[in-house]
């Protein structure tokens, strides 16, 4: 485990996934393999690959999917002080399907009651989060309870008073949230809060109601966000800031995508990263598409994202 002070702190739920090991409906598989899911988490392994301290915050169960978390916190070298064992509730896991063609696997949560859906308030540490130049939030965790809502708000406002920069992922769920009205009315909120906002296309065009890239910044501009970054799937991406510099960052071509899930996780590595690196806007987005483009490559969610070596810069 790195040592402090962080670069970058988030929070969120990782769940023990099982990804079947043929093809074909999930009720006919019969062999997984165990693996570890979270985008939170997942973000926090791309950007701990690359070098970075990362502090990750969140509840596991006190059972073999809990320790499982744990271990590979441990092994990815992710300080995890503030991970809190709840011997009430256990860890949730998940099963998804094996893809091919390029298709999105699909995935069965079984999260419900889980520990980190107890997430709340009492699980900001002041001086543990206050460690960290950078705050990374994204929808999941914010749609995992009202507490765990609450949880995102109080860290943005905190963070911001403090002077960091907060990063925010719609990664929208909408299955976690009552409608489609309060989904929107509460991340949108969240994201005012943030410096640098990474919706998707389809995702922007949801929370905002808006059809066009440009459309879709300037409604989170106007509000006081600093840069808005649209990921266009293989388009690539397309990003404008508040002082009207936009440019589309062309995609990295793949031959074979072999799992869809984690690209907009390795996506947010890439700019985080360099932007953290002091790097132009441009070359961060560049980097996340690349990144966004190993994640794809490789089964699970984060077996793809590059060491510093690997990612070859």
């Amino acid at each position: 485990m790195k040592t402090s002070p962080l670069d970058v702190i988030t929070y969120g739920e990782a769940m023990t996934m099982f990804v079947a090991n043929e093809t074909g409906e999930l009720d006919q598989a019969m062999q997984f393999t165990k693996r570890i899911a979270g985008a939170e988490l997942n973000v926090s392994i791309g950007l701990s690959r690359l070098g970075m301290n990362v502090g990750w915050v969140s509840r596991v169960g006190n059972d073999s999917f809990g320790r499982f978390t744990l271990a590979t916190l441990q092994q990815e070298g992710i300080n995890h002080q503030c991970v809190t064992v709840d011997e009430r509730f256990p860890t949730g896991f998940q099963l998804k399907s094996k893809a091919e063609n390029g298709t999105d696997p699909k995935v069965e949560y079984f999260r419900k009651g889980s520990a980190a859906s107890h997430l709340s308030v009492h699980d900001f540490d002041r001086a543990y989060f206050s460690q960290a130049r950078h705050l990374h939030l994204s929808g999941v965790a914010a749609a995992l309870s009202t507490d765990s809502l609450a949880l995102a708000n109080h860290a943005a406002q905190e963070m911001r008073a403090m002077g960091k920069t907060i990063s925010f992922d719609p990664n929208l769920r909408p299955v976690l949230w009552p409608s489609q009205q309060v989904m929107c009315e509460k991340l949108n909120a969240l994201a005012f809060q943030a410096d640098w906002v990474l919706p998707g296309l389809k995702e922007g065009q949801i929370l905002t109601g808006k059809q066009t890239p440009e459309e879709i910044a300037d409604f989170y501009l106007s509000r006081g966000v600093k840069a808005v970054i649209i990921k266009l799937g293989p388009d690539g991406a397309w990003f404008k800031t508040a002082d009207g510099h936009q440019q589309h960052v062309a995609a990295v071509r793949v031959e074979n995508v072999v799992d869809t899930v984690g690209a907009g996780d390795g996506f947010a590595v890439g700019v985080i990263s360099a932007l953290l690196e002091g790097k132009a806007l441009p070359d961060a987005v560049m980097r996340g598409n690349k990144i966004g483009a190993l994640a794809v490559q490789a089964i699970g969610d984060s077996e793809g994202l590059p060491t510093r070596a690997e990612l070859g810069e």
